[in-house]
């Protein structure tokens, strides 16, 4: 099967790539992990964070937004210690502030879904070929400038408009998979098939 060029040959990255990559979720759990782990991927590769994502659930209390937003100094120093995880005080107590303002967002639109569904990008607005050198040009869009604003309002760190633009690449809310890899099409009948969180 033709890919996208990014995951290379290692099993890891492939499989993340061909069953989670660009499948629209709608969990709030899951994509309250995926917006703190993209922030610890700041200045960092994907897969280095990959490998340590089940270090990162352990060390995160499976990413509950609840349990986190309870996460005290102690916990802080707890994972600081952790050798599993990317050690940056910064995105830790990051992870735990983010996890605060989260729970204020359910409250507000009822779920993190609902909110993060509403900044997806129109179709008129999505190139019309999904190459790999469209792709190194947009690296942001205009959904992900306004929503890391929206969030940094809201007190959120670490989720720039790159963060942003690489969480709604991962979660669906656009289909970057290039045109001749053979996971798009898959991806864009889940995606049509999706019943959009209000």
């Amino acid at each position: 099967m033709k890919r996208c060029s990014w995951p290379g040959e290692d099993p890891l990255y492939v499989r993340y790539h061909d069953e989670e990559w660009g499948r629209p979720v709608t969990d709030d759990t899951r994509l309250f992990e995926k917006i703190c782990l993209e922030g610890f991927q700041a200045g960092l590769s994907w897969i280095t964070i990959l490998r340590k994502r089940e270090n990162f659930r352990k060390g995160f209390a499976g990413f509950d937004p609840a349990k986190v937003a309870r996460f005290t100094a102690k916990d802080v120093q707890r994972l600081l210690k952790d050798e599993g995880i990317i050690r940056h005080r910064g995105k830790i107590e990051s992870t735990i502030n983010n996890a605060r303002r989260a729970l204020d967002l359910i409250d507000e639109k009822g779920s993190l879904a609902a909110y993060f569904w509403s900044w997806e990008t129109p179709a008129a607005e999505r190139p019309r070929a999904v190459t790999r050198e469209a792709l190194l040009k947009m690296t942001t869009s205009a959904q992900s400038i306004a929503m890391s604003k929206d969030l940094k309002k809201r007190g959120w760190s670490f989720v720039g408009p790159t963060t942003s633009y690489a969480f709604m690449q991962a979660m669906g809310l656009v289909n970057d998979h290039v045109d001749y890899c053979g996971v798009r099409a898959d991806v864009e009948k889940a995606r049509r098939r999706l019943k959009r969180p209000r």
